[in-house]
């Protein structure tokens, strides 16, 4: 799918151009199910949709109690699904804020992640929303060969995530978290599992992206020539081989992904590599992601001083 073009204005939402997945977001909003059931149901085959869509749509219901009254009326694989991600994301957002719940929380997304696994063992996304929970009670499981700094971690729940969908993104990403400073991991175990996730990912994955993202997250506006890093050979190569291999590729996905898209173009324009920023930049369309923005000051002011010296529209712009 190939995204719009840019008429003046950034879109937030992570929907993006996901126009089903959009629709059903409204709904989940005024407390309605029917049109979530019918954009996960689809996705039964395509895992990777289905991760995202779920994610999504557990964002939108989390504050409200439609996943439960959902899979109370109508007990399925989706309504199962989105009861778990909901669980997920209430239990991480009770621990990232230190409230006394959280252990509670944990346990009800536990067992809501067995049930939808249960329901459709072949779908991996329950069990990616159990990798996300890992943070909070640390498994300690023996890595595998291959790692210099052999950092223990989720490692078993990640293999039988790979045997159901080898190059699951999302999958790749919470585990590549876990290893976070702030999230009780360490610089050195970080950077040793983005390598190896990302070189063991094929040349046209968007997990070559890994690496890029640790860097982000490494980030110290403090330290001495900070923004530079991106120039550095081995950064400007990495991220010039990405918009070589795999952005090509974007046009084929079911939706623009826009996250991805955003840390390939700001790893690009951070490396003075303006042309193939461009080329990320107008791959993403008027979609935009608050990440890795975020990490640099405001996203929007951010996003938009990058387009700008590229060359390309910005909001407001005559």
């Amino acid at each position: 799918m190939t995204a719009g073009s840019f008429e003046g204005q950034y879109v937030w939402h992570p929907a993006a151009d996901d126009r089903r997945l959009a629709r059903a977001c409204i709904d989940v909003r005024a407390g309605r199910y029917l049109s979530a059931h019918e954009a996960l149901k689809e996705t039964r085959g395509d895992f990777e949709v289905r991760a995202h869509r779920s994610l999504v749509l557990a964002s939108e219901a989390a504050d409200s109690d439609l996943a439960e009254r959902w899979l109370a009326e109508e007990p399925s694989a989706e309504s199962a699904l989105l009861w778990a991600r909901v669980a997920m994301l209430r239990a991480l957002r009770m621990a990232d804020a230190r409230d006394p719940r959280e252990g509670t929380l944990v346990r009800i997304a536990h067992v809501a992640c067995e049930r939808a696994a249960q329901m459709l063992p072949e779908d991996p996304t329950p069990r990616v929303a159990q990798l996300a929970l890992a943070r909070l009670d640390r498994p300690s499981d023996p890595a595998p060969e291959g790692l210099l700094t052999a950092p223990p971690g989720p490692w078993r729940l990640f293999a039988h995530i790979l045997r159901l969908d080898p190059w699951n993104r999302e999958a790749h990403h919470r585990f590549l978290a876990f290893f976070f400073t702030r999230h009780g991991g360490s610089a050195s175990a970080r950077w040793d599992v983005a390598t190896f996730l990302s070189q063991r990912a094929p040349v046209f994955s968007a997990l070559r992206l890994l690496p890029l993202v640790a860097l982000v997250e490494d980030y110290d506006p403090s330290a001495l020539l900070a923004d530079r890093i991106w120039e550095q050979p081995q950064w400007r190569g990495a991220a010039l081989g990405i918009s070589h291999n795999w952005l090509p590729h974007v046009a084929d996905y079911r939706f623009t992904p826009v996250l991805d898209l955003s840390y390939l173009a700001h790893a690009l324009f951070m490396a003075k590599c303006e042309f193939e920023a461009r080329e990320a930049f107008t791959a993403m369309g008027p979609y935009a992601s608050r990440m890795p923005w975020s990490v640099f000051g405001d996203p929007e002011e951010q996003l938009t001083r990058a387009r700008r010296l590229c060359g390309l529209p910005i909001p407001g712009a005559a």
